[in-house]
């Protein structure tokens, strides 16, 4: 038995896991992803649920986060202050406090676009010594409705191949390094891994996903905020092994560069080539943005999936989700496709 396995069945026997799943009055809800995207789908479920964890990718090495990962040797904190964000209340308080860690500082000096969210949670990492400790004491000062975990403890490089990166040799393939640099590709991206390869996963969230009742993964940048969580060893085995049901929620429109021209069904190709062992339960997708629904069901089958198309695009047309509209879709999805606890 290797000895990611032997640590997931230590996490499966622990003490939370012996005494059953919690029979409490809504779902147990984890979710997946990095930037915008795990951002509006956290918006959505702290609408359904208050039993919700956000497990966020750590390989930005842009911005603030990208300065002070390179200056400190920190984990990037701004995917984790924007899940944070989005987990706040709309009272006075979660809005005042959302507001502030978003803020930026705008000067000719170093403080210059550095994040508030960003130094807090970074000091509290120095002061603490723990990141999963420091991110629930923020969360508890931001009065969120959910815990957010990192994927990984390590700061992780994110590198791709890339087919005609350098547009003088369109058929040419190399590798693209940094999740800045492949987010803006104009070449076509093969397939994602991390450096170092294999990372350890961060105990707390690999325990959160064994013991949900649905994982919800994406939407958000597919090769940079998406497929990363799938490379870490100790979460994929999690995610294929883990009881509940898992969702994946398709974006509203490709992202410029990094998949250009990829239709809905291509996203879950892409997916499922990076994790073939991975079976999914649902799909979801807006129904204005599935142009084939053949191809899309023919896809999800494959991955052993049903699609659920939904209205969930903000009304004004822009290619963003409606947090209302998308927690409708996601409160229809954990009623309609089977239930592991009577939560209502």
């Amino acid at each position: 038995m290797t000895a990611r396995n032997l640590r997931l069945r230590r996490l499966r026997g622990s003490d939370a896991l012996r005494t059953g799943r919690r029979r409490g009055t809504q779902p147990k809800v984890v979710a997946l992803g990095g930037g915008m995207g795990l951002s509006a789908s956290l918006a959505a479920l702290r609408r359904i649920t208050g039993d919700l964890t956000a497990v966020v990718t750590v390989a930005d090495d842009g911005g603030s986060s990208g300065r002070l990962r390179k200056e400190l040797g920190v984990l990037p904190p701004g995917d984790l202050r924007k899940a944070l964000a989005a987990l706040c209340g709309d009272d006075d308080w979660g809005q005042t406090w959302s507001r502030v860690i978003q803020h930026r500082f705008q000067s000719q000096g170093e403080l210059h676009e550095h994040a508030v969210g960003n130094l807090l949670i970074v000091a509290l990492w120095e002061q603490l010594g723990d990141h999963v400790q420091a991110l629930d004491l923020v969360g508890r000062l931001l009065g969120a409705h959910g815990r957010v975990l990192p994927m990984s403890a390590v700061p992780l490089e994110l590198q791709a191949l890339v087919r005609g990166h350098d547009p003088a040799r369109p058929d040419e393939v190399g590798t693209v390094r940094g999740q800045a640099t492949v987010a803006l590709t104009r070449g076509e991206v093969q397939s994602v891994h991390l450096v170092p390869n294999g990372p350890p996963a961060v105990p707390e969230a690999v325990e959160a996903v064994l013991d949900a009742d649905w994982v919800v993964l994406g939407p958000g940048s597919w090769f940079s905020s998406v497929i990363p969580h799938l490379l870490v060893p100790e979460l994929l085995d999690a995610l294929v092994e883990t009881r509940a049901r898992r969702v994946l929620s398709l974006n509203l429109a490709p992202q410029p560069g990094e998949t250009e021209g990829f239709s809905p069904q291509r996203h879950l190709e892409v997916l499922g080539r990076h994790a073939p062992k991975l079976a999914l339960d649902v799909v979801l997708a807006d129904e204005a943005a599935v142009p084939d629904r053949e191809s899309l069901a023919d896809a999800a089958k494959r991955l052993g999936a049903a699609v659920e198309l939904a209205p969930v695009a903000r009304p004004d047309g822009a290619p963003k989700h409606d947090p209302e509209l998308l927690a409708a879709a996601y409160d229809r999805i954990f009623r309609m496709h089977g239930r592991i606890g009577p939560w209502r």
